[in-house]
């Protein structure tokens, strides 16, 4: 069996470990004491240096961004190891008399559990690009800043669970196959049709044209009409041909709904309190992303002052008076630009914005029309360095004012009967948002491009997995 093998009586780490019939791993065994227990752990090796009379590796498995130090009494039992063997280690956790680490690995035993080719190991000591790092997408996690960013998902997956878990929402898995496109963009990737058992022609497989997801809202929106509140975290494709740093075709989207809530503010505060618990939660993965640049910005960010706020036709007005030098004229009516939102965020705020209440004509179908007949109740979170972080709207509950938007936007009533009957029976006033996962991580971590906070990128012409 793996496992901590033990000498007299056994930790609670020992023994959790033990029952779980799984050896420690490095973050568990950087956060134990020194102990006389005899432990095994693996990892791959990451450096090695060798003396006359002594021997050091550094070995880690992904479980943090710290390596574990061993020591090797005999100069010979490691001279097999090069960057990136796996290895299993037998030894004693002792104080460590060096600078860098409280606890080290004595290590007794050694065996290599898979070698690796320095001559031709791709994720060589030198510093890689990122450019580099996405040819080689299998592999690129070995390396400090992707692993500190998978970890750094988990931390904010986490987070987010506790959070919704507090204000009582349920978490829902949706279907990542559909018949419908929420946001009415037409960028969907089709399921192609399939061969017949017994015909030559293809065959829609669900007897109808079906569709990856581009949003589970308006299958959350059926959930809250009967549990209330339901959020999910789940993939989302796009087929859009965008280039940018902000942009992939399959991303992971952050969605929650809840039904009676007929107010703005309701969903900009749980957006603005899910966003700032997650930038609250400091971390070693964090800071290694922050090496060298200063977050202060971000750390203000998570404060208690709440988020600025302003209409859109408050945010076109300050974009026509700032005489900045803008590639696309802002005007009343139009999308703002990611020109825009950055200015609106960075330069015009210093912080987080709301923009609320955008031109009906802008937005899909499914949003709540005000008063006024010509904005809906709807807003966008800006923020530095990101742009559009999170959108969100009340959902249209009356009847025939949602006929009357699937008419505006030229979409079969047919195709969204189901949706449309959530409102004939016990239909109650609602609303959600949704957030991308991978901008909430470039934020938090702050990287500039969104490539980079998702383990296996794929973007138009490009899927290497």
């Amino acid at each position: 069996m793996l496992g901590l093998r033990v000498r007299g009586a056994r930790s609670p780490l020992s023994r959790c470990i033990s029952n779980l019939r799984l050896g420690p791993t490095i973050r568990q065994v950087l956060a134990s004491q020194p102990t006389e227990e005899v432990i095994q752990v693996h990892g791959w090796v990451r450096s090695v240096r060798l003396q006359k009379r002594v021997a050091f590796a550094m070995i880690h498995d992904g479980t943090c961004a710290q390596s574990l130090q061993v020591v090797f009494a005999d100069p010979h039992l490691p001279q097999r190891l090069t960057n990136g063997t796996s290895v299993r280690l037998t030894g004693r956790l002792t104080t460590s008399p060096g600078p860098g680490q409280a606890i080290e690995l004595l290590a007794d035993s050694l065996d290599v559990v898979g070698e690796c080719d320095p001559a031709l190991y791709p994720i060589q000591k030198q510093a890689l690009s990122v450019e580099y790092l996405r040819d080689h997408a299998h592999l690129r996690a070995r390396t400090e800043a992707p692993g500190a960013v998978l970890r750094l998902r988990d931390q904010a997956t986490r987070t987010l669970h506790d959070y919704f878990a507090d204000l009582d929402f349920t978490y829902a898995h949706t279907p990542i196959i559909t018949s419908n496109d929420a946001e009415g963009a037409g960028e969907t990737f089709r399921l192609a049709p399939v061969a017949a058992a017994h015909a030559h022609a293809p065959t829609e497989f669900f007897g109808k044209p079906s569709f990856l997801t581009v949003s589970s809202q308006l299958h959350l929106e059926a959930l809250a009409h009967a549990v209330s509140r339901v959020w999910t975290l789940s993939p989302c494709f796009r087929a859009e041909r965008s280039q940018t740093s902000r942009h992939l075709a399959e991303f992971w989207m952050l969605e929650a709904e809840w039904a009676f809530t007929d107010s703005l503010d309701s969903l900009t505060s749980v957006v603005e309190g899910a966003v700032k618990r997650v930038l609250s939660v400091d971390s070693a993965d964090r800071q290694l992303l922050w090496k060298g640049r200063d977050s202060a910005a971000l750390d203000a960010a998570a404060g208690g002052a709440p988020w600025a706020r302003m209409s859109y036709r408050e945010a076109v007005a300050a974009l026509q008076a700032s005489g900045a030098a803008f590639e696309f004229a802002p005007k009343w009516g139009r999308s703002l630009a990611s020109e825009h939102e950055r200015w609106l965020a960075e330069a015009h705020v210093g912080g987080p914005v709301f923009v609320t209440d955008y031109p009906a004509a802008l937005k899909p179908f499914y949003m709540r029309r005000n008063a006024d007949e010509e904005t809906v109740a709807c807003f966008d979170l800006l923020v530095p360095g990101v742009g559009e972080l999170a959108g969100g709207s009340l959902r249209e509950e009356r009847p025939d004012l949602l006929a009357l938007a699937l008419e505006e936007h030229d979409l079969d009533p047919a195709a969204y009967g189901w949706y449309a009957e959530l409102r004939k029976y016990g239909g109650a006033p609602h609303g959600g948002f949704g957030m991308g996962f991978e901008r909430l991580i470039s934020w938090l971590g702050g990287i500039d491009n969104v490539r980079e906070c998702i383990p296996m990128p794929r973007w138009a012409g490009r899927m290497l997995l």
